[in-house]
């Protein structure tokens, strides 16, 4: 069997590698790809929102199976235009994938639906956004609706942060249009946890639980971004919460996309927060997280092909997923700069020293058979052993002999207790 992979970072290489383990794949093609992915698969020079370039591909190669990962081909509805050419596609269609591509359709659903999140209102008028930030006081979160490469969210400690959030959104296009709404909710208080699960339009199966780390610097300071790493599982997400939060959020959100005829089938993310008042959703995605899944993924014993078969056929309920009883850590090494400007093409020393991790590339390029940084976040250092904290020592043990100019990284991924 044949599979292609649409999408170049670190999680499309997570899912290749993953897929290049099934004894059912023969070859594996990723669009574009990276440097790194290069070693699992064959890198086809398409963007990843290249719909037209996709179908014209799949259908001269005829891969067995095309896993859209990334949210902006989703949103566009490459989904919908693979199956409309007869091409077997894994992913959501483009209306069930508003549930990420829309946060104001994704907190109405919630609140029609009685599924726990912040309180919010929904604002395209700066003047108006700005009266009920002083109104409401800090802290409070202001959100791009759109999609805006995971950093369209301002936590706004004062109310002068918000504002300038919202001036920055609204006003200035900061996210183009992805900014021209904005939600703004309730601040709330408690652990956070990522809850992954496949979804076959009526079955749900959830992944073991992780933590993302969004902030850029240590202990939570600096700006939002893509995520500078991630552990799994959960220090906090029980079998009492995660059986809370099956009744209360993660059923309920499936059973309601069908109600709207939205038929959700891929996989979805769950972000949560374990409020003093029970768990609440911050966000869905309607895809694999990243770095979640170069954690989680590491973890799986299942044969992934086999999943993403039974999601397609609707025959969720009929297979058993198995995950190993170990910890992962995955440490992000980003670009100096990042989340900001950065420069490129920087030499990676060091990879062929490690020896306890893999690691998933996310912003690489293979040039004259160097490998040079090619983004933001460049590399995702992944780590499992027996406990978290061994995966921790693991992992930091490799991401210390990687070096690039400019190279930076937090060092308490997986260390917070909250």
């Amino acid at each position: 069997m044949t599979v292609l992979v649409i999408g170049g970072g670190g999680r499309e290489h997570a899912i290749c590698h993953t897929l290049k383990k099934s004894s059912k794949v023969d070859k594996v093609w990723c669009a574009p790809g990276n440097g790194g992915i290069a070693q699992d698969a064959e890198c086809v020079n398409l963007k990843a929102t290249d719909i037209d370039g996709v179908v014209a591909f799949a259908k001269e190669h005829k891969p067995d199976l095309v896993m859209v990962a990334p949210d902006d081909p989703l949103a566009l509805g490459m989904v919908d235009a693979l199956e409309a050419a007869g091409i077997r596609a894994f992913g959501p269609r483009k209306n069930a994938a508003v549930i990420e591509g829309s946060k104001s359709f994704a907190k109405d659903l919630m609140e029609k639906y009685h599924i726990p999140t912040a309180g919010y209102a929904v604002f395209e008028n700066s003047a108006d956004a700005i009266e009920y930030i002083k109104e409401n006081g800090a802290p409070i979160v202001v959100k791009a609706d759109g999609l805006a490469l995971g950093k369209g969210v301002t936590v706004a400690m004062t109310e002068e942060e918000a504002i300038e959030a919202v001036k920055d959104a609204i006003d200035g296009g900061a996210f183009g249009g992805a900014g021209a709404r904005v939600v703004i909710e309730e601040f709330l208080t408690g652990p956070e946890v990522s809850v992954l699960a496949f979804v076959d339009g009526k079955t749900l199966k959830t992944m073991p639980s992780a933590q993302d780390h969004k902030r850029v610097y240590n202990d939570d300071k600096g700006p939002n971004t893509g995520g500078m790493g991630a552990f799994s599982p959960s220090r906090f997400y029980t079998d009492e919460i995660a059986a809370e939060c099956m009744e209360t959020i993660f059923k309920p959100t499936v059973a309601a996309m069908e109600q709207e005829g939205r038929t959700f089938k891929g996989v979805l993310y769950f972000g949560l927060m374990l409020t003093p008042k029970g768990p609440k959703v911050i966000e869905y995605n309607a895809r694999f997280g990243d770095p979640e899944t170069q954690a989680v993924l590491s973890r799986l014993e299942t044969d992934l092909y086999d999943v993403f078969n039974a999601v397609i056929d609707e025959k969720l309920d009929e297979i058993e997923i198995k995950w190993a009883d170990n910890a992962a850590c995955c440490v992000c090494m980003a670009s100096g700069g990042y989340p900001k400007e950065y420069e490129k093409g920087k030499k990676i020393t060091g990879l062929d020293d490690v020896t306890e991790s893999y690691v998933f590339h996310a912003g690489t390029k293979l040039a004259d058979g160097k490998m040079l940084t090619n983004g933001g976040r460049v590399l995702g250092v992944t780590a499992t052993a027996p406990t978290l904290e061994e995966a921790i020592e693991k992992a930091y043990a490799d991401v210390r002999k990687i070096q690039f100019e400019g190279a930076h990284f937090r060092t308490d991924i997986g260390v917070k207790k909250a």
